[in-house]
């Protein structure tokens, strides 16, 4: 059974940081595209950043030099550092696993309010 975990979402104040952690199971983490993306009331779900399995990084341009994502394989767990945040970055932060071929899966989300 496929799970992906996401935590470390809440309420910070703007300027404040966060790191959002995703941990799956049932998957072979090492070899699948890892990406975070994020919904705000109202609107589409978008991309926030998305790390392959060489190692290469995408982020939209609404979070660069802010956002950092990592993955550590050795642990099935990605990663993203949240800095400087804004009000705009308001959303459900949600945690997918991607592998061209396959199914795709998604976690539960978890709410990232910034708000002083």
């Amino acid at each position: 059974q496929v799970q992906l975990v996401e935590s470390g979402g809440g309420l910070v104040q703007p300027g404040g940081s966060l790191r959002l952690s995703c941990t799956t199971t049932g998957i072979f983490f090492s070899i699948y595209a890892m990406g975070w993306y994020r919904q705000a009331p109202g609107k589409q779900r978008e991309l926030v950043a998305v790390i392959v399995s060489a190692g290469t990084i995408t982020y939209a341009d609404s979070v660069k030099e802010r956002f950092t994502i990592s993955r550590d394989n050795a642990k099935n767990t990605v990663y993203l550092q949240m800095n400087s945040l804004k009000p705009e970055d308001t959303a459900v932060y949600f945690c997918n696993a991607y592998l061209v071929g396959v199914q795709d899966y998604w976690g539960q989300g978890t709410q990232v309010t910034v708000s002083s």
